[in-house]
C-alpha cells in the first residue's frame, strides 16, 4: 500500500510533492502522483500562456522547497500595485520600497510553474502516472482504494484530491460545497501596452465589474477583466480592434495605447468552499477546497499556504499518513488563515462590485484613508503579499 496518493499533477499537487519528497524517503513512503495531462520535458513560452500571481509569502515557500531560483528566471517582479475606482478620487498605491521586500509579488507563467516543480520531482520517491485519471476511490481499512482509468488498481493511506474546482471525485464521495455565485464571468487574456509596464500591477474598479492587469515577461500583461456573463460573452468574440478600443476606454492610459489581444478566455465566476475538507484517509486541497474570485489575486498563494501546512503535519507526526487526528489537527490550524483570506477576497470583490451610492462614497474614502494611513496600508499590504495570518 503507498503511503499517499496525489490525485491531480497540477501546481497543486505538485507543489504537495516536492514538499513532502525528502521526508518522504527517510520514512520510506511512496507518493503516487496522480495526473491527466502530461506535460512535455521542455517548456515552450507562449504568447497566450496563463499566468499566476505568486505573493510574496508564496516566493518564501519555493524558496524553503529550493526551487524559486529556477521559477524566477521567468518571474517578473510586482514593484508596484496601484488600487483606484474609475472616475472618483480614490485610490492607493503599495510599492515594495516601503514594505522592504524586493517585490510585493512576482507573475509567472502556470506552464513554468509546472514545469519547474516535475523538474525537480525525485523519481525514486514519487511515482508518477501520466496521463492518467481516477475513476472510481472508495474508502478501505487503513485509506484508499483508487480505480484508474488504464484498468489499475492503487491502495493509499492517504489520498489528497487536487484535481480542481470542479472536481468530480469530491461529488462521487458525497461532499458537499457552499457555492456563491458573482453573477460575473472573468474574461482573462494577455495584452501588449503600448508603454513599459516597469512592473506595475492595476486594480480598477469600474461600474461593470473588477479589471487586473499584472506584469508579464516581454512587456505584456495578464488581463483579468471582470463583466456581467452576457457582456463578457460579447467582448469575447468581437474584433480585436474592438477590443482594445473598449479595454482602452475601461482603463484609460497609463500603459499607453494598447496594442495586442491575445487568445480571450472566459471563466464564470463563484465563491465555492467544500464543506468537508479531511476525512480519515482523505485531504480536498487547491480548488476542490476553496475556489475565490481572481481579482485579489489570492486562491493559489492560499493553497500553497495550505499545501505547505499539511505537509509539515504529516511528517511531524509518528502516525501513517491519513490518520484522522493528524489531518484535524492540520485544518484547525489552517482554518483561520483560510476564513481571513476568503473573506478578504469576497469582501472586496462585494464592495467594488456594488454600484450604491453610499457603498461608493465609502470604499473611495477607505482607498483614500489606505493611502494616508501607514497602518491600514500596511495591513491592506501584508494581505496582498499572502502574509497576513502569520510570518512564512
Amino acid at each position: 500500500m503507498a503511503a499517499l496518493a496525489i490525485i491531480g499533477g497540477g501546481l497543486v499537487g505538485a507543489s504537495l510533492a516536492l514538499a513532502l519528497q525528502c521526508g518522504a524517503k527517510a520514512r520510506g513512503w511512496t507518493i503516487e502522483l496522480i495526473e491527466p495531462f502530461e506535460p512535455g520535458n521542455d517548456y515552450q513560452p507562449s504568447y497566450d500562456a496563463r499566468s499566476t500571481a505568486l505573493s510574496y509569502g508564496t516566493r518564501l515557500i519555493y524558496q524553503r522547497l529550493g526551487v524559486w531560483d529556477l521559477i524566477a528566471e521567468r518571474a517578473e517582479p510586482i514593484t508596484d500595485i496601484h488600487v483606484s475606482d474609475r472616475g472618483r478620487a480614490g485610490f492607493t498605491r503599495l510599492d515594495a520600497a516601503s514594505q522592504r521586500v524586493p517585490a510585493l509579488g512576482y507573475v509567472v507563467e502556470n506552464a513554468w510553474i509546472g514545469h519547474c516543480l516535475w523538474q525537480a520531482l525525485d523519481d525514486d520517491v514519487v511515482i508518477r502516472h501520466c496521463p492518467a485519471e481516477v475513476e472510481r476511490m472508495r474508502a478501505v481499512a487503513g485509506g484508499y482504494q483508487l480505480s484508474l482509468t488504464d484498468g489499475e488498481t492503487l491502495d493509499c493511506n492517504l489520498a489528497v484530491l487536487a484535481d480542481g474546482g470542479r472536481s468530480g471525485l469530491r461529488e462521487q464521495l458525497g461532499i458537499e460545497i457552499k457555492q456563491s455565485p458573482y453573477g460575473q464571468t472573468a474574461l482573462i487574456a494577455n495584452v501588449t501596452p503600448g508603454t513599459p509596464h516597469g512592473g506595475r500591477a492595476f486594480e480598477r474598479f469600474t461600474d461593470e465589474g473588477p479589471m487586473a492587469l499584472l506584469p508579464l515577461p516581454d512587456n505584456r500583461c495578464a488581463l483579468v477583466w471582470t463583466r456581467p456573463e452576457r457582456d463578457a460573452a460579447r467582448l469575447a468574440v468581437i474584433p480585436e480592434a474592438e477590443f482594445l478600443e473598449e479595454l482602452q476606454q475601461a482603463f484609460g492610459y497609463r500603459l499607453g495605447g494598447f496594442q495586442q489581444v491575445g487568445a480571450r478566455h472566459l471563466y464564470p465566476l463563484a465563491l465555492i468552499e467544500a464543506q468537508e475538507q479531511v476525512r480519515s484517509g482523505l485531504v480536498v486541497l487547491g480548488n476542490a477546497a476553496h475556489s475565490l474570485h481572481p481579482i485579489a489575486g489570492q486562491g493559489y498563494n492560499l493553497s500553497l499556504r495550505d499545501t505547505e501546512a499539511l505537509a509539515a503535519a504529516l511528517l511531524s507526526s509518528s502516525a501513517l499518513p491519513g490518520n484522522l487526528g493528524v489531518l484535524q489537527a492540520y485544518h484547525r490550524q489552517q482554518r483561520s488563515d483560510q476564513r481571513l483570506t476568503v473573506g478578504f477576497s469576497d469582501q472586496l470583490t462585494q464592495l467594488f462590485g456594488d454600484s450604491a451610492r453610499l457603498s461608493i462614497a465609502g470604499r473611495n474614502l477607505g482607498l483614500l484613508g489606505l493611502d494616508v494611513l501607514p497602518p491600514a496600508k500596511a495591513w491592506f499590504a501584508r494581505q496582498a503579499m499572502g502574509m497576513g495570518v502569520r510570518e512564512r
